[in-house]
């Protein structure tokens, strides 16, 4: 394969990646071509290489997250591109970040453990917050009095903070408590601006 074939894959492959407004898997963009010319996936990993490499001193890189490869602005200037939205995007509880610290730490994880981690009452809102957001999942029910749920974290809940497994999460040996694991997953929030569409834009109200 030559290397113009190769930018005409990079090229197309850049394309449905700022077309996706969401994160698409090799096998996703490999999918783009007809069976007839469709890339090796050897072939694939090495333009999303080039094109990783293409991106080096521009506002926007490739990131892999858990769901696959996406273009998002560099996180260093996302004060200047957050300026482009009028409506800011509330900040998140305090109480809704040790939450889904205590359910991405701790999975897989009942509510009234989480409470009896915290010490207060869990209010329904910030666990159907946590649903809605799709952050977080019903993955069973603990075999004790009631089947209470349990929750884990989803493939949404790394994609927005850019990661790509849950062995990425800063270790808890270096975290000291749960209002630092808070501040670290706010932090990680921060300047998450992807190329998408208006409708699904970062314009979207937190709760």
């Amino acid at each position: 394969m030559n290397e113009e074939h190769i930018l005409r894959i990079q090229a197309i492959a850049e394309a449905a990646l700022l077309a996706a407004g969401k994160p698409l898997s090799l096998e996703q963009l490999r999918e783009l071509f007809t069976e007839d010319e469709r890339p090796a996936r050897q072939v694939m990993e090495h333009v999303l290489v080039q094109l990783e490499a293409a991106c080096e001193g521009r506002g926007f890189e490739l990131k892999k997250v858990a769901s696959g490869y996406r273009l998002q602005v560099r996180e260093e200037f996302a004060p200047w591109v957050g300026r482009l939205f009028e409506e800011k995007p509330q900040r998140y509880s305090r109480a809704l970040l040790e939450t889904l610290a205590l359910i991405a730490y701790r999975q897989p994880i009942t509510r009234g453990e989480i409470e009896d981690i915290r010490g207060v009452t869990v209010s329904s809102n910030i666990i159907r917050t946590l649903l809605e957001r799709e952050w977080v999942r019903v993955v069973g029910h603990r075999d004790v009095p009631g089947r209470p749920a349990m929750y884990a974290t989803t493939k949404q809940f790394l994609d927005y903070f850019n990661l790509t497994g849950l062995d990425q999460l800063p270790p808890l040996s270096e975290i000291r408590d749960l209002e630092e694991i808070g501040r670290e997953i706010e932090r990680n929030m921060q300047g998450e601006i992807e190329f998408e569409s208006p409708e699904t834009s970062s314009q979207e109200t937190l709760h």
